[in-house]
């Protein structure tokens, strides 16, 4: 059970929450799980569904892992993994924008505040989005970096909605 509160910190922590989410209390769900504490590793299987705060992750599998420092690992793997969390929001705007997406493989780092998307991967904020076959969300810096497939018929794409003019 330690390493369920591993995971659930894991996932506040990389996934760009609002500040608040950090506090919430977290629920995880899964048909199975076991946990390894000499490997500080833990399993959760079977319609994972974890919750904390505005953070939700539904995945059919997700593999936790801690380093001898304290920082946690995840990658969760499904057909295709889904999460949805909404951002801290930045002036002008009022309330955050949500950040949702899938891939069949998501890898959280919570040491370098990373999200890693991989095959059929999406992501989109705001409105805004982007596809590829693998996505690195910076969550410190809100970069994105987006590739495509081997196949050269196979490429980036992204959608960009038009903004409202700023106010004067």
């Amino acid at each position: 059970m330690r390493h369920a509160l591993l995971l659930l910190c894991l996932v506040a922590a990389s996934a760009a929450a609002e500040k608040a989410d950090k506090e919430k209390p977290a629920e995880l769900e899964a048909n199975k799980m076991s946990a390894d504490d000499v490997r500080r590793l833990t399993i959760f299987e079977g319609n994972v569904v974890l919750v904390k705060g505005t953070m939700r992750v539904l995945a059919d599998r997700i593999v936790v892992r801690q380093d001898a420092e304290g920082y946690q690992y995840a990658t969760a793997n499904g057909k295709p993994v889904r999460f949805r969390q909404r951002q801290d929001p930045r002036p002008p705007e009022k309330e955050g924008r949500w950040m949702e997406g899938e891939a069949l493989r998501v890898e959280i780092d919570e040491r370098a505040s990373t999200l890693k998307l991989f095959e059929n991967a999406r992501v989109n904020r705001g409105g805004d989005e982007v596809a590829g076959n693998y996505i690195l969300v910076d969550q410190t810096s809100e970069f994105f970096s987006v590739s495509a497939g081997k196949d050269n018929e196979e490429r980036v794409k992204m959608t960009i909605q038009p903004k409202p003019p700023a106010k004067k």
